[in-house]
């Protein structure tokens, strides 16, 4: 009795639409996570915009520049004038010693603030939409 088994070659179909159903569900979880990590990393220009304007507010306290926050504003003791738009960043202000960095609408308009104590050392309070949002 001559018995002739054939060997199975390649997958099965069933087998195919497993491995398309895995990379699927694989690709529905990476991509919002992917996404918000891109808009972290954009709006990361906001933050180190507001940087030097930070240090400037500081360096005037510290020095005794300013005797209370309302001396310090965006062009006066030193603090740099506003910021030029940028691609990520729509503005970076100073008013009363609060620094305000805004995204632009590629960064969903979210705004960083960092609001300083007159004491020494100074001590900064973070703030802004973009706490709600997840980004700083």
């Amino acid at each position: 009795m001559l018995c002739l088994k054939s060997k199975q070659n390649g997958f099965t179909l069933i087998e195919l639409m497993i491995v398309v159903a895995i990379i699927g569900i694989l690709a529905a979880v990476a991509l919002p996570s992917y996404q918000a990590y891109v808009r972290r990393a954009k709006f990361t220009e906001v933050v180190m915009a507001a940087s030097p304007y930070m240090t400037a507010v500081e360096l005037a306290i510290q020095t005794g520049r300013a005797s209370a926050l309302a001396d310090l504003d965006a062009g006066a003791l030193g603090v740099p004038p506003d910021a030029v738009a940028t691609q990520y960043v729509a503005s970076v202000t100073v008013t009363d010693g609060v620094v305000i960095a805004t995204g632009t609408a590629e960064v969903g308009g979210l705004d960083y603030t960092l609001t300083p104590t007159i004491t020494f050392p100074v001590q900064w309070t973070v703030g802004g939409s973009c706490i709600l949002a997840s980004v700083c």
